[in-house]
C-alpha cells in the first residue's frame, strides 16, 4: 500500500502526509479507491468495500462527539503514512474541511491558521459555518498541546 499521488482533492500536509478529501455524493468511478476512509455523515453510510470509520456529524452542524472525531482523525493520520486515506462528507466541503483543518493542526499548522491553510490547499469554501470555525479553533488548539 502507498500514499496518494498529488492531484485533485489530495491534501499534502507540512509533515508530508497526504489525505484525500471528497464529497460522497460526487464519487467518480475512475477515482482510485482509498484503503481507509473516515465518513462524516448524519446517517451510517452504506456498507463500503473499504475499511472505514463512521462519525455521526449532520450537515452544517458540529459532530455529535468531538472525542470520536479526534480518535478517527488520529487513526486516519497514522494510516496515511502507508495507506491511501480519505475524509468525506456529503458535499466534501464543510465537515470534510473542518476535519482536514484539525489534521492540519496535528501536522504542525498553528491552530489559528488551520482553516485558512485548508481553504488555500483544499477548497476555498472549506468549513462552512461560524460554529464549525469555532469548533476547529478549539479542537485544533487542543491538538497542539
Amino acid at each position: 500500500m502507498a500514499q496518494w499521488e498529488p492531484g485533485k482533492g489530495i491534501v499534502e500536509f507540512p509533515d508530508g502526509l497526504r489525505v484525500r478529501g471528497r464529497g460522497l455524493r460526487s464519487l467518480r468511478r475512475a477515482e482510485p479507491a482509498a484503503d481507509f476512509g473516515v465518513y462524516l455523515t448524519g446517517r451510517r453510510p452504506p456498507a463500503a468495500a473499504i475499511e472505514h470509520r463512521w462519525v455521526r456529524w449532520r450537515d452544517f452542524r458540529l459532530p455529535d462527539s468531538t472525542d470520536v472525531v479526534v480518535e478517527a482523525l488520529r487513526e486516519a493520520r497514522e494510516r496515511s503514512a502507508t495507506q491511501r486515506v480519505e475524509i468525506a462528507c456529503g458535499g466534501g466541503i464543510g465537515r470534510t474541511g473542518a476535519a482536514l483543518s484539525v489534521l492540519a493542526a496535528m501536522s504542525g499548522i498553528p491552530a489559528d491558521e488551520a482553516v485558512a491553510w485548508v481553504r488555500a490547499h483544499y477548497h476555498r469554501r472549506a468549513v462552512e459555518t461560524p460554529a464549525q470555525e469555532r469548533w476547529v479553533a478549539e479542537v485544533a488548539a487542543a491538538q497542539r498541546k
